[in-house]
């Protein structure tokens, strides 16, 4: 099953503990529909089916309003408790009337219409209950791969309750039946209650903390009458929620045909009971074989067709009916016409409903889903039992109410084909907005649309205005793949817009095209822009029946003066196969890693995509790159080639690198694999080694080693790295101690650094034995900086998580502090640091130990380390960590002006951003000609220059040297705008810099004025 269903580790852990709730489910809401239906009918009457029904759906409202209410006076995971809690409540005292009644000899008809509304509401609430924890336990993609098993197991608990009515319904009474839903639901509770406590709860935490904290987060609640005159004026939701009320109604009045049938059979109340369970069974049955198809009908015909052939089986239901009704097999037709419509409508309709919704802005959604089914609901419920009452009544028979069935049948495909042509506009509608999930979800509504006119009606859209909507629709025909649509595409090649011509080329399928369709194509390869060239080589390699054609196009692309286009170009030429061309691929593509830069990059993705393991060793040159992207693609292309030999080396460059490179490195180490075992293990194993290749290696290790395995050897190797990483707490101390307060508060930062990478590789392994999400959740919440919300998370982790041994070691390592490391001479605490594996400790111990002996005063130029300490002084930066701050000091010059020197004048750019180390600096808005006057002073550790720098615009002043020579670390903007990209917080310190200036700057106005 975990191969079929493609599950991990994980799937399959929350697989044994949440599959129990769906069975358990299941069993319990089938015993109980069958117990409640069959002592309804038989001791209150099914003639009075309706006015109960009629009731129920004016309680309806009541109910949401008392649900709503209760959700939000409690946490998710609370409510879901006790909403658990009040249906197993319900379920018990309804059991002990039931009991008394039967032992106790006593009986009242006036109780039978409270056991319906009560354990219908059970049954309602249980199923949305059961899909809710689906996916509030479950992230997305997860969900998806787990739904098919949730849903088969709540199918298995409907058939397994069917055999149960049976059997015990005929032996031992409907009362006995209607007990067992209770005792199994409360089963159930235990895994319910633990899937919270396991999956949920640790989310909730720091979810309360910032509705407590910031209510303005809160969504925008909208009036009352909103949502109903906006579907007064909306078409397309009037006719989804005519779709959803008439579809209900339809099987209400199928089911009153169902148990007046039944009930005309089986006179006897436990004969019944026994049928139902029968039914019941069967129904369950064929709702499990149906989900081994419906995803697969779903894809290829689409919601809208499903729903169009949902209506008609609802049309064909009520037509044999209607023939059969009297005959000897009319009971037999009428329940199989039941237990094919309730399939039906639950387990397919029900989800493609919610495909209406995806058409509304996200911040409505919720609040018209609830509108439009709360109203269908009442409304479905409301009609149904007005047309069956007829029948109560004694106004009809059942045949001519299966004839009123088929006639309100054929209103409900009228409505279903209208509404997948009003689907199409509101897609044009929605489009620029929405536009990222449109296609997708527009394809699982109007499914594959061959010949149909929903792909006609978008073929129009081709001509429409806004190239939003043009995309989409270029997109929609692309996912057809049909031929008979290139000269619609092909016409496109001159449209002014760059982003139109290639989504008309991904549109186009050129599998079967002929001769004239390629030459038409090939015009695309000589386009002004990249982006189009690049994707017309790429279609073009798809035309493979035509190989020597294609071959001519695109070999001339090998000499395109864009990268990008290049690399599809060889790419294309291999997919044909064109061995002739092959060593001018070759030749191109040693070109391109020649080159550096971009085409270095490209060329790397080249060899990485097409797996050309002999380019490994000059990939490897690559990795002393000095630019950064250069690297990294470098790296990912030995991880995509699983080159062993690079492991060691890209593990050694750990300690240096950016996130960027820290990820590239990481995602390449996955990538080499089994490989890479080996050289990660020694590094795991390395209990005094460098903290960050530490992290790194067992980071990897938990993603390559299999559950069996990381218990077994990575926990322990966690836990003993955790009990000895006590050792760097002491420096900052130490430091203290000798007086050197801005070397000690550089120390304690990086022994921070060091505890949160310790802690990182932990947690990547916990995220392995338990829920990723959960686990990212109780990361954030430990490190709260609210106390409260931090000894909440503690106490999940005092409770343990994935693994108890490990939960433990890494509480007491957050709880750790610097006064927990013990004490020792100062001084030999420094000597000692020159000896530890971090790289930066060894220079803060270093730099200690030349102050002492004078060596510092020699040296003219700043250090790396001076750099360091001084920028961790600019309030610009000092929230930087110590490796963010080394890579700003590695991309920052030092330099001495002298007074009078400008180094910025207004109305020109300047590549550089400023920071003052020593001197001052005047900011006038001077002009070449002399003319303005001065606006304010810099000093020391103040920045000036940024926005010249990053934005490349003039600047707005000018800044001279004033008083004496001033002393400045000039940052490049190209290196710095890279840094601000990996790094945000760089990017929100020089945004307040600005705003401060522009404060000094409004209050030289005022003064001014």
């Amino acid at each position: 099953m975990t191969r079929w269903f493609g599950l991990s580790g994980e799937d399959t852990r929350k697989l044994w503990i949440m599959l129990p709730i769906f069975l358990c489910g299941g069993i319990a809401e089938s015993l109980n529909y069958t117990a409640f239906m069959s002592l309804f009918n038989v001791r209150f009457g099914v003639q009075y089916l309706p006015y109960v029904y009629i009731a129920e759906a004016a309680i309806l409202p009541i109910e949401g309003w008392l649900l709503s209410k209760l959700a939000g006076s409690a946490a998710k995971d609370k409510f879901m408790r006790q909403l658990y809690l009040i249906m197993l409540g319900i379920l018990v005292l309804n059991a002990a009337v039931l009991l008394v009644f039967l032992f106790g000899g006593i009986g009242s008809a006036v109780y039978y219409p409270f056991l319906f509304i009560s354990s219908n509401f059970v049954v309602r609430q249980l199923t949305l209950l059961l899909w809710s924890t689906a996916f509030d336990l479950c992230p997305t993609q997860q969900a998806k791969r787990l739904m098919p098993l949730f849903i088969a197991s709540t199918t298995t608990g409907g058939i397994a309750a069917g055999i149960i009515a049976y059997v015990v319904g005929a032996w031992l009474g409907t009362e006995a039946v209607y007990a067992l839903a209770p005792i199994v639901l409360g089963i159930g509770y235990r895994y319910f209650r633990k899937s919270l406590a396991r999956y949920l709860t640790p989310l909730m935490i720091k979810e309360a903390s910032r509705k407590h904290d910031s209510p303005a987060t809160a969504s925008v609640r909208r009036p009352g009458l909103y949502y109903l005159r906006q579907t007064l004026r909306s078409p397309f939701m009037l006719t989804a929620i005519t779709l959803m009320t008439l579809m209900p109604a339809l099987y209400f009045m199928m089911e009153y045909q169902y148990f007046n049938a039944a009930e005309a059979k089986f006179t006897s109340q436990g004969e019944l009971t026994s049928y139902y369970g029968l039914i019941t069974a069967l129904q369950f049955t064929f709702c499990l074989l149906l989900q081994t198809v419906s995803g697969k009908l779903m894809n290829k015909l689409g919601a809208s067709n499903m729903l169009l052939a949902i209506s008609v089986t609802f049309l064909v239901g009520f037509g044999v009916v209607s023939m059969f009704m009297g005959s000897p097999v009319g009971l037999g037709v009428t329940s199989g016409s039941y237990a094919v419509l309730y399939v039906l409508l639950y387990y397919i309709a029900e989800p493609c409903y919610q495909l209406f919704f995806k058409m509304l802005p996200i911040s409505e959604r919720d609040g018209f889903r609830y509108f439009a089914q709360g109203l269908a609901a009442s409304g479905g419920i409301l009609l149904g039992s007005a047309l069956s009452l007829t029948h109560s009544a004694k106004w009809v028979g059942l045949a001519p109410l299966a004839w009123v069935g088929i006639a309100l049948a054929a209103v409900l495909i009228a409505v279903a084909w209208y509404g997948r042509h009003l689907y199409v506009k509101e897609l044009v509608g929605s489009v620029q907005s929405l536009f990222a999930d449109l296609s997708d979800s527009a394809v699982s509504f109007l499914g594959a649309m061959r010949n149909s006119k929903a792909l006609s009606a978008v073929l129009q859209y081709l001509k429409h205005p806004n190239d939003y909507v043009r995309e989409l629709a270029l997109e929609l025909i692309g996912k057809v793949k049909d031929t008979s649509y290139f000269p619609h595409l092909v016409g496109l090649i001159g449209d002014r817009s760059a982003r139109i011509r290639v989504a008309s080329l991904r549109a186009m399928n050129l599998q079967a095209a002929t001769v004239q369709e390629l030459v038409q194509v090939a015009a695309f390869l000589e386009d002004e822009h990249e982006e189009v060239r690049a994707e017309c080589v790429k279609q073009m390699a798809k035309a493979k029946h035509m190989k020597s054609q294609v071959h001519y196009f695109l070999r001339a692309k090998l000499l395109d003066p864009r990268p990008r286009v290049v690399y599809e170009g060889i790419k294309a030429l291999y997919a044909l196969e064109s061995e002739e061309s092959y060593s001018a691929c070759e030749e191109t593509l040693i070109t391109m890693l020649d080159k550096g830069g971009e085409w270095a990059i490209y060329g790397c993705h080249t060899v990485a995509d097409l797996h050309l393991a002999s380019y490994a060793p000059w990939l490897m040159t690559l990795l002393e790159d000095p630019k950064p992207a250069v690297k990294a693609a470098a790296i990912h292309a030995l991880g995509k080639l699983q080159a062993e030999e690079a492991a060691p080396i890209i593990l050694a460059m750990v300690p240096s690198v950016d996130k960027e490179l820290a990820r590239a490195i990481h995602n390449a180490l996955i990538d080499i694999g089994d490989k890479a075992l080996a050289i990660l293990k020694e590094h795991a194993g390395a209990m005094n080694g460098n903290p960050f290749i530490w992290n790194m290696a067992v980071s990897v290790l938990a993603r390559l080693m299999d559950e069996t395995a990381i218990r077994a050897e990575l926990v322990e190797l966690c836990v003993q790295r955790i009990n000895v990483s006590s050792r760097e707490g002491a420096l900052p101390e130490a430091l203290r101690r000798l007086n050197k307060p801005e070397l000690a508060e550089l120390a304690a930062h990086r022994f921070i650094e060091i505890q949160q990478s310790l802690v990182g590789g932990v947690w990547e392994v916990l995220a392995q034995l338990s829920d990723e999400r959960v686990v990212h959740s109780l990361k954030e919440t430990v490190q709260d900086e609210n106390e409260e919300v931090r000894e909440n998370g503690m106490e999940v982790l005092v409770e343990g998580i994935g693994d108890r041994k490990l939960s433990a070691a890494l509480l007491a390592l957050l709880r750790r502090t610097e006064s927990d490391h013990g004490s020792g001479h100062p001084k030999a605490i420094v000597q000692d640091a020159m000896t530890w594996p971090d790289e930066w400790l060894n220079r803060i111990a270093g730099y200690a130990l030349e102050e002492g002996s004078g060596m510092k005063e020699e040296r003219q130029m700043l250090s790396m380390l001076d750099k360091v300490i001084f920028l961790k002084q600019v309030s610009l930066f000092s929230n930087l960590s110590v490796d963010e701050l080394g890579h700003l000091a590695g991309i920052s010059q030092e330099e001495l002006h002298q007074e009078g020197a400008v180094l910025l004048r207004r109305g020109q750019t300047s590549p550089y951003l400023y920071l003052l180390i020593e001197g001052h600096i005047e900011l006038s808005n001077e002009t070449e000609d002399g003319g303005g006057a001065a606006i304010g002073v810099l000093g020391a550790k103040m920045s000036f220059g940024d926005n010249t720098a990053l934005d490349g615009a003039p600047s707005s002043v000018t800044a001279q040297v004033i008083f004496d020579d001033a002393k400045v670390l000039a940052l490049h903007g190209e290196q710095l705008s890279r840094l601000i990209r990996l790094y945000p917080e760089i990017g929100i310190g020089l945004l307040h810099a600005t705003s401060a200036r522009v404060r000094l700057l409004e209050n030289m106005l005022m003064k001014m004025a």
